[in-house]
């Protein structure tokens, strides 16, 4: 018997188009399968068989994100393709700090009106980033909420599971003065900050498919460039050098991740010359009239992940990064004592 209910309908939730929205998904999420996958699409959890030889103390890491209030700017644009990337992205970068490899991936849709094509193009962001990410999407789940939200309105988050060798894991332990300090470029503000980015440009008001000469680039297609992941420069960083901190520069900016992967007594001496921002920062703070020190407190800056090395495997580990197209440079050194993040 086909699976229907007139009443749940009536009450503002379509059962039939759920259904709809993952025959369309079912694509997308193909092009994330990797060895180790059970499940397919559609059962009561997803299944994931890791693949644990060659390791002596596996390990499980896990992360979880949203998007945040950038989906307002899809949702003005109406383009829905890239968010997707976003949510993976700011799990999978947090868990690729302690070294771990992500394994796989799950995501959460609510939105106000289940329309079966827009949750197909979200999750065609999601699967886009697990294969950025060399993760699979083996799950999800999407909640219709009549009354709770507008038609048009959605959130998107989801969480990652990843794996690493316990003996690999980047514990810190070693980092000490001369230390060097690798920028990883982000694509632009990634996924942060966006209340006050909404705050500064007006962007209910603003014409977001405007072309801007100062940033090459309507201000829309700046604001919703999607997070960069870094899964695959870092794990090949580790690879060809030792490691020994890895900080996702997300909300807090410079002033509250690079800490995190400081052990007590050494701080970070960051060159301000050194930062390649893009220009889109630049144009926030003058439009805001934000002082630096909430900028670098608030965003990347143009840096989306900082690597530690020692510095005479500096140029191995930079090599490698490039490598794998990740322009990495170096933008400071590992001191004793001061402040946990200096810039001059």
């Amino acid at each position: 018997m086909r699976s229907f209910s007139d009443s749940y309908r009536a009450a503002g939730v379509n059962i039939e188009a759920g259904y709809e929205g993952v025959q369309l998904m079912k694509g997308h999420v193909a092009r994330t399968m990797i060895p180790g996958v059970v499940s397919d699409l559609g059962g009561f959890g997803g299944l994931f068989a890791p693949n644990l030889s060659g390791m002596r103390e596996p390990v499980l890491v896990s992360g979880t994100d949203g998007v945040g209030t950038k989906i307002r700017i899809a949702m003005l644009m109406d383009k829905h393709d890239t968010v997707g990337i976003d949510c993976v992205a700011m799990c999978v970068n947090d868990i690729i700090c302690c070294g771990a490899k992500p394994l796989f991936f799950l995501d959460y849709i609510a939105i106000g009106k289940n329309e079966p094509e827009k949750v197909a193009t979200l999750v065609s962001g999601v699967a886009e980033g697990c294969v950025q990410a060399g993760c699979a999407l083996i799950g999800g789940e999407t909640a219709e909420h009549p009354g709770m939200m507008p038609a048009d309105d959605y959130d998107l988050a989801g969480f990652s599971v990843g794996i690493v060798d316990k003996p690999k894991i980047i514990d810190h332990s070693a980092m000490k003065r001369g230390d060097v300090v690798l920028a990883l470029p982000s694509s632009g503000i990634h996924s942060n900050g966006y209340s006050l980015v909404r705050k500064v440009f007006n962007v209910e008001h603003a014409n977001l498919n405007l072309y801007s000469e100062e940033l090459g680039e309507t201000l829309g297609e700046a604001l919703l460039r999607p997070t960069c992941i870094y899964v695959k420069p870092v794990l090949a960083c580790m690879e060809a050098a030792a490691v020994r901190g890895v900080s996702h520069i997300t909300g807090g900016g410079f002033f509250e991740n690079i800490p995190r992967c400081l052990p007590d007594g050494l701080s970070a001496k960051i060159e301000k010359a050194a930062l390649r921002t893009p220009p889109i920062f630049s144009m926030l703070q003058s439009m805001g009239g934000i002082p630096e020190h909430d900028m670098f407190n608030t965003y990347n800056m143009g840096v989306g992940m900082t690597v530690i090395t020692a510095k005479e495997d500096a140029d191995r580990a930079l090599a490698a990064l490039r490598k794998e197209g990740c322009d990495a440079y170096v933008i400071g050194e590992i001191v004793e004592g001061g402040e946990r993040v200096t810039l001059c």
